[in-house]
């Protein structure tokens, strides 16, 4: 093996030890936190410390991954699997040993913060009852200054002062006396003397400590320039009063102190009579009146009444508070005067605390020229660290599991790397192959479409020609066979559409009827001259035209009818519309029997039996539907397709709606088909917020049904709409009454449908039995009930004769061409060829009828040819066809049209000025294409543009008003998959349309940017 391997495999079990170590050090962090975390200088280390781990760990991760690139996953010999595991071991004792050491560390932080937090919870408290007391006191010094000194006589004596004091003493629990001293002058104090009735006494000289247990026993004060002797005092401390607080060392700094300052000054610790406990005076000075804004000393001294102080036990207010603060870990406390740093003086305690845990907290009395603090301990010892032993030994437990299994892990992990890179560049050439699909698809689209635009435009230019009505319909035909040779391409398109997300659907008017007559005429070439029949049904109180997606409506029933053409060879394909409220409300009864045919079929309430909208808890009755058609004016329309052909097997009903799947290998050979049909269906029945479903059985037939949202595109009665539009779209039929002979219920109700739509009375009889109630102008009877009775014509001309007078028209509904027969009398019999349509069966009776052919030279008299009068639209195509196909849709409306051959040439036409509306452009052209010519025009239009603006050219220069050149550009394109709107947009482009396309889509496009400037 040679070094490189060795490194390799050093880096990997390096990586492998980190990522433990990580998963360790997070275990660590969250039990750490659960029990209390730590400070948030802590934490932000901690959340350095992990940044720092993990890029770490990813430049590890880095290193391992190129050197894997370089030498491949590699097997270690059995000698490196024990070294490794030694080294695991080791490094699982030391982290044991590490995370022991850090949890206990932690645990002592954390025993070191509750004290520190309850320290500073005493130390706090203490301060803030102290500075309840003062402020009491301060207030006693305003009283005394306006009901002593700004009253004549004042308004205070002794037995007042001691009344006061000693009925608001608990508003101050803290202190054990109050006592004021008033100052006076040498000059004043023999008149003073004489008032008070004593002589002022000292409270102690330098040799004295402090106040005696006798007044009696201290001297007379001696002479000096002023006194401050006690004159009111609290009846606790009386013994006080003619005590002069001028005479000490101390209390005259203190004195001297507070009346220059204005605040509160404490004396040192000292032990109070009586009690002979350490306690302290607070001390303020009273003016005798107002003081300036900013006083100088000078000013307050003169100003200066008298001192108030207050005695306060400083040992009492202490136990005090410890007492109400108890807890389960009790502290010691210690209380210090450390005005003095080197010196202290112990106001409170006695505890040592020089050894052990401990922490100190500055309490501020209010005197700024005092220093104060406390200090703390716990009373109990520290306990076991029970959390970080049981941890470390968990973790080492868990190394040694590690150790266990760490050659069966590192064996899997190279599985598991040669599988990954495997598995990559599996997926590499999936995503290589997907590129090249969507390239091909985009070309083989490209070059299908281009000469499809020809075909189709061509026959719809021949459309436009003079055609009689079978003219008119074996070129719709032929232009529908195109459009489904297109819808073929599109399927798989569709299908690349769906996998990457971008199938989207449109929002036009369309007629459901004349789409679904569409697909038949499409569909009746397949299966005319089999024994099958097609018929389409649509309820009358489906709306004649609704908005929705035409083209995506008509490719889900062509794709589930044209199912239906390839596995069924008799019978009948019966395609029906209702609304869903409209089949929620009835109450329909199966008969397997009673189909179009006669043949037995599927029960096609199953179908839809698993749909939510019709097990929803409130049904869908007329109240309720009401409500639901109310909503933005929505049609909820249910589409089912029956046929009675072979069936899906049970097994493969779940799987027919999976992309490429079909029943069996079999059916692809004698069938064709690519299997996404039904794929593509169940995707655009989503787009359209339905739900699609099959009922089938085998060698009975099957049912196709979904549902599909779509916007009414008008607000009135939808019977009412449907029939005004039938009336003024054949005319000629009006008043017409017809009767239809047809023993077969639901044929007979088919054909009634569709002899309706022409706007013709029909009369429904299942045989001649029943009498006729009024003349006819035609009738109508089944090819079948000739054959099955040669009798029956006679006996229906017999039977006409007698009910009037003219001889009414014969027409046979057949499904063969074959079919031909006179009357005895050499009258002929017409035939109607099924499937019935609207259009073939107008085209019918006009022969029949002589009620004169409606050609398409009526049609062509339309006002559209006055549209785009007046406007000059430019065709930019390397396409000669695609030229000629798009210059006659655009002349259909009145348009002037400009060809163009290349990029280049639209560059040069469309530089400003020029006198075009609009632009149709090719995206696939040689030298320049399409995305590139229109964006070098968007250049010469901003240039030309802000030339415009800064005054030249002249616009008068040019002859016109134009103020900013910008031409709609669109797109013309058979690159269905790259060329989206996004795309165009950020070429510049206004839109796009794509190949094949119609003349009434290039109008539509190009229409919007005219609206403004034409209302009609």
């Amino acid at each position: 093996m040679s070094l490189l391997h060795v490194i390799c495999f050093g880096l990997k079990v390096g990586h492998f030890f980190f990522s433990l170590c990580y998963q360790f050090y997070c275990l660590i962090l969250l039990t750490w936190l659960n029990h209390g975390g730590i400070l948030n200088r802590k934490i932000g280390e901690g959340k350095m410390c992990l940044k720092v781990w993990n890029q770490i760990i990813e430049s590890l991760y880095r290193i391992r991954q190129h050197c894997f690139q370089y030498i491949g996953s590699i097997r270690v010999r059995m000698n490196w699997w024990r070294i490794a595991l030694i080294a695991w071991l080791i490094f699982g004792f030391v982290a044991a040993i590490s995370c022991f050491w850090f949890m206990s560390s932690m645990a002592a932080e954390k025993r070191r913060e509750i004290l520190a937090s309850m320290c500073d919870e005493r130390a706090r408290m203490l301060q803030d009852q102290f500075n309840v007391s003062m402020n009491h006191i301060q207030s006693m010094s305003v009283m005394i200054s306006i009901f002593h000194h700004s009253k004549n006589p004042s308004a205070i004596d002794q037995s007042t002062f001691a009344k006061y004091t000693e009925e608001t003493s608990f508003e101050r629990p803290l202190t054990s006396g109050v006592a004021y001293a008033v100052r006076v002058l040498h000059k004043d104090r023999e008149r003073f003397e004489a008032e008070q009735g004593w002589t002022i006494k000292r409270m102690d000289n330098f040799e004295q400590t402090p106040v005696q247990e006798d007044p009696e026993n201290l001297e007379t004060s001696t002479v000096q320039e002023e006194y401050g002797p006690v004159i009111f005092a609290q009846d606790t401390v009386a013994h006080v009063i003619s005590f002069d607080v001028l005479s000490g060392k101390e209390d005259l700094e203190n004195v001297v102190r507070a009346r220059e300052s204005g605040k509160g000054v404490l004396t040192a610790p000292f032990r109070l009579l009586k009690t002979n406990r350490l306690g302290v005076i607070l001390t303020f000075a009273i003016y005798k009146r107002d003081l300036p804004p900013n006083p100088t000393v000078s000013e307050r001294i003169e100003a200066t009444a008298g001192y108030l102080g207050g005695i306060f036990d400083i040992e009492s207010l202490v136990e005090k508070l410890l007492h109400q603060l108890a807890s389960k870990q009790a502290i010691l406390v210690n209380v210090y005067d450390t005005t003095d740093p080197f010196h202290p003086i112990s106001m409170y305690g006695s505890v040592d605390f020089r050894n052990g845990l401990h922490h100190v907290s500055v309490v501020n009395f209010g005197d700024p020229f005092k220093k104060h603090e406390m200090h703390c301990r716990f009373q109990q010892k520290p306990p076991w660290p029970w959390v970080a032993i049981t941890t470390s030994l968990g973790g080492l437990i868990i190394v040694l599991l590690i150790g266990h299994i760490f050659q069966a892990t590192m064996n899997r992990i190279a599985k598991v790397e040669d599988d990954y890179q495997q598995m990559m560049e599996l997926k590499r050439r999936a995503e290589d192959a997907d590129i090249a699909k969507s390239q091909f698809l985009a070309t083989v689209s490209h070059e299908i479409r281009t000469p499809m635009n020809g075909v189709l435009g061509m026959l719809q230019m021949l459309r436009d020609t003079k055609l009689d009505d079978t003219q008119e319909d074996y070129v719709r035909t032929a232009r529908e066979s195109g459009k489904a040779l297109v819808s073929l391409i599109n399927e798989v398109l569709d299908q690349a559409k769906i996998e990457s997300g971008k199938l989207e659907l449109e929002a036009v008017t369309f007629d459901l009827r004349t789409i679904l007559d569409d697909v038949l005429s499409l569909f009746s070439g397949k299966y005319q001259g089999n024994n099958v029949q097609m018929a389409v049904y649509v309820s009358s109180k489906v709306p004649a035209t609704l908005i929705g997606d035409p083209g995506r409506f008509r490719q889900i029933v062509m794709n589930l009818v044209g199912n239906s053409i390839k596995f069924t060879e008799s019978g009948h394909i019966f395609v029906t519309v209702h609304l869903v409220e409209e089949v929620a409300e009835m109450k329909l009864k199966f008969d397997s029997t009673g189909s179009l045919s006669g043949r037995p079929v599927v029960d096609r309430r199953k179908s839809w039996a698993g749909f939510r909208v019709f097990n929803q808890e409130t049904p869908v009755s007329s109240s309720s539907s009401s409500c639901l058609q109310s909503v933005a004016d929505q049609v909820n329309i249910i589409v089912s397709v029956e046929d009675t052909g072979q069936g899906i097997p049970l097994e493969a009903q779940s799987k027919v709606f999976n992309p490429f799947m079909q029943v069996g290998p079999s059916i692809t050979r004698t069938h064709g088909g690519t299997g996404i049909g039904l794929s593509i269906s169940k995707y655009l029945v989503h787009l359209m917020k339905g739900e699609i479903g099959l009922a089938s059985l085998p060698q009975v037939g099957s049912t196709f049904t979904f549902t599909a949202v779509f916007t009414n595109r008008c607000s009135h009665s939808i019977g009412h709409e449907t029939g005004d539009q039938l009336n003024s779209s054949f005319p000629e039929f009006s008043g017409m009454r017809a009767l239809l002979l047809d023993p077969n219920p639901i044929r007979s109700k088919v054909s009634k449908y569709h002899i309706q739509r022409l706007g013709i009375e029909v009369e429904v009889l299942p045989d001649l039995s029943s009498s006729l109630s009024t003349p006819v102008d035609m009738v109508f009877m089944e090819e079948e009930t000739l054959d099955n009775d040669s009798c029956f014509l006679p006996m229906l001309l017999q039977k006409l004769s007698k009910n009037q007078n003219v001889k009414p028209k014969l027409l046979v509904l057949s499904n063969s061409t074959c079919f031909t027969r006179a009357t005895s009398d050499g009258d002929p019999v017409f035939v109607v060829m099924k499937p019935l349509r609207a259009s073939m069966l107008a085209s019918y009776l006009h022969r029949a009828m002589g009620v004169g052919n409606r050609g398409n030279s009526e049609l062509k008299v339309q006002p559209v040819t006055s549209l785009l009068s007046g406007r000059r639209i430019l065709v930019v195509d390397d396409n000669p066809v695609n030229l000629k196909v798009a210059a006659g849709a655009l002349k259909k409306y009145g348009a002037e049209v400009v060809h163009a051959e290349s990029g280049k040439d639209a560059v040069s036409l469309l530089t400003p000025p020029h006198l075009f509306d609009a632009c149709f452009m090719d995206i696939q052209m040689p030298e320049m294409d399409g995305f590139q010519a229109t964006k070098r025009i968007r250049e010469v239009e901003s240039d030309f543009n802000n030339d415009i603006q800064n005054g030249e050219p002249s616009q008068q220069d040019h002859g016109n008003t134009i103020t900013s050149w910008r031409v709609p550009i669109l797109a013309m394109t058979a690159d269905v998959i790259q060329a989206t709107n996004d795309k165009c947009s950020k070429y510049g482009m206004d839109g796009y349309v794509s190949k094949p396309f119609e003349a009434e889509q290039l109008y539509r496009e190009v229409s919007r940017f005219f609206q403004n400037s034409d209302d009609n």
